[in-house]
């Protein structure tokens, strides 16, 4: 009996339980026409943001613009060259001998004539004083057979010797004659002995390393002399240029025009010397389809050092009323090179282009543009065919610096809350 009644008691209780899950359903919010509406909002949003997106994508881009101009546009030949001293000279001793001094110090200057060492000079001394000995004999021997030809001469005239004696006698006073023009060639010998005693320098330039101390006998056979004079004021740079840049290069050399050089360093950034072309090379290397020209360098600050490498850019000509870019407006695309030309409604259009010589930060424009025109210079990444530009100079200038701020401030924040979005919504997705 007990039982039956808890049976009865457990099976009320689940039905109250049953009537109130249906009621509460009914009543709660997302079962009710406000959940839907919540729905729609939520997808409202979405929606807003997207189209705020492309708004943006379609709004004028910044850029930087700069007109086409006319003027000169030079053609410049760019080669590496190697700075080559036109006298590279060895200093050798030209007779043998005890090097007695040196009168030069390592890495000097020197003019030519400039005596640099002193080889012992006495022995070259005493056979100088010999053969002037030699020579004051000699004279007197053929003083003394001079005059006894004259007499011997008389003495025929009167037919009191042989004629066998007169010419016996005439003999050697020719023999004597050539014995004194001996002793002559002699003592010039040994003058000059003297003279190469004193070793001068040959070049003006700098000297270089010295090679032999004093005390050493030298010989004219040194191997590596007594000291390397490199002449430095003028000097040339030796560079090779394509034979296919020859033809021009000799129409201008032979109309008689004198095409300047220039020298940069390796870098090519710091301009050294500038100087003028002196010759071509009579032949064109076949292994390398190149060939060597001389420009030559007064090289007043000494800023060209012999076997430097520097880079030499010849001037060929100079092209007249070129139209001329800045270099950063001409792009690369499947066409080739193209630019982009701002209209008159500040959109930009694709211009395919043809290029003439470059200049560093200038290119000229064989065809394509004309004079006037404003190309893009900066920000070309972010625009296509038909793109909306803005120029920083022409924005408006009326709002206040305070309404600015806060407009940047709150376009700042914008960005910043969509970003945030974007990163939770791509984890959300991971």
């Amino acid at each position: 009996m007990v039982k039956r009644h808890r049976g009865r008691n457990i099976a009320l209780i689940i039905a109250a339980l049953v009537i109130l899950g249906v009621v509460l359903w009914r009543w709660h919010p997302w079962g009710s026409p406000g959940g839907a509406a919540s729905a729609g909002d939520a997808s409202g949003a979405r929606a807003g943001r997207a189209g705020r997106g492309a708004a943006m994508g379609n709004m004028p881009q910044p850029v930087h613009v700069a007109a086409a101009t006319q003027g000169e546009m030079p053609v410049v030949l760019t080669a590496l060259g190697t700075v080559t001293p036109l006298a590279n000279v060895t200093v050798l001793p030209q007779l043998s001998g005890v090097l007695q001094d040196v009168y030069f110090k390592e890495g000097q200057m020197v003019r030519k004539g400039d005596v640099l060492a002193q080889i012992d000079p006495r022995p070259y001394q005493i056979s100088l004083d010999n053969a002037q000995g030699t020579l004051a004999r000699d004279e007197a021997l053929l003083q003394t057979a001079r005059l006894d030809l004259k007499r011997y001469q008389t003495l025929l005239s009167q037919d009191s010797i042989a004629s066998q004696q007169v010419d016996t006698q005439a003999s050697l006073v020719r023999q004597y004659e050539g014995t004194v023009k001996s002793d002559k060639a002699n003592i010039d010998t040994y003058k000059l002995d003297l003279v190469y005693a004193r070793i001068t320098a040959p070049v003006s330039g700098r000297v270089g390393l010295r090679q032999v101390d004093p005390g050493n006998y030298v010989t004219p056979s040194l191997t590596n002399g007594i000291v390397v004079i490199t002449q430095l004021q003028p000097i040339s740079v030796i560079f090779t240029t394509s034979e296919d840049n020859l033809q021009q290069i000799i129409q201008q050399t032979q109309s008689g025009a004198k095409l300047s050089v220039t020298a940069y360093d390796r870098s090519n950034t710091t301009s050294l010397e500038g100087g003028m072309l002196e010759t071509l090379d009579n032949q064109i290397d076949t292994t390398t389809g190149t060939v060597k020209l001389r420009a030559i360098f007064q090289n007043s600050k000494n800023l060209l050092f012999p076997n430097q490498f520097v880079n030499a850019r010849l001037l060929v000509d100079t092209i007249k009323d070129a139209v001329i870019v800045p270099t950063p407006a001409v792009l690369n695309g499947s066409m080739g090179p193209f630019v982009y030309v701002v209209k008159a409604d500040n959109t930009v259009t694709v211009r395919p282009v043809k290029l003439g010589p470059v200049d560093g930060e200038r290119t000229s424009i064989k065809s394509g543009l004309a004079v006037g025109e404003r190309v893009v210079i900066d920000g070309s990444d972010r625009l296509k065919e038909g793109a909306k530009i803005t120029i920083p100079a022409d924005k408006p200038r009326g709002a206040s610096g305070a309404s600015g701020a806060r407009g940047a401030a709150a376009a700042s924040g914008a960005s910043g809350a969509h970003a945030h979005h974007g990163k939770h919504a791509a984890q959300a997705s991971q």
